[in-house]
């Protein structure tokens, strides 16, 4: 399978352990309050990971890593696996688990949008029309 397959495949299996994820902390979250069970989601993360990069010789490159380069992944970081993760379990325990997921589900709207003004890339008619309806989906279902 060549590239053009392969983020397709990675993209679906990614959907699918995300939208499969929120049944199993829904789950946990009856028992634990939010930061508990995000901390040791994050702790199980960060010791399989780092067995793995660890177990790949990763480290090589690690040390060759820009000072620019560990500010931006430092910035992604605090976003995506800290706050946003943050935020969602605490919507999760105390919200209903398909209207945090459909909520939820708006985030790629915001980085199509960004993606415009900060790296130029091509954003079709097709894509803000889609947009606009997945948006108009999720926003008539969660009523």
């Amino acid at each position: 399978m060549g590239n053009g397959i392969m983020f397709l495949i990675y993209a679906l299996a990614g959907v699918f352990c995300l939208g499969l994820a929120p049944l199993f902390g829904k789950a946990v979250l009856n028992s634990v309050n939010p930061i508990t069970a995000f901390v040791l989601r994050t702790m199980i993360a960060a010791l399989i990971m780092g067995t793995w990069f660890l177990s790949s010789r990763g480290y090589d490159e690690f040390l060759t890593i820009s000072p620019t380069l560990w500010i931006i992944i430092t910035i992604e970081a605090v976003l995506a696996a800290l706050l946003g993760d943050l935020a969602y379990f605490c919507a999760l325990k105390d919200g209903n688990i398909n209207e945090v997921s459909l909520i939820m589900s708006c985030a790629p709207l915001i980085t199509v949008i960004l993606s415009y003004f900060i790296f130029n890339e091509i954003v079709t008619s097709y894509q803000i029309l889609g947009a606009f309806f997945i948006t108009l989906g999720l926003v008539l279902i969660s009523l």
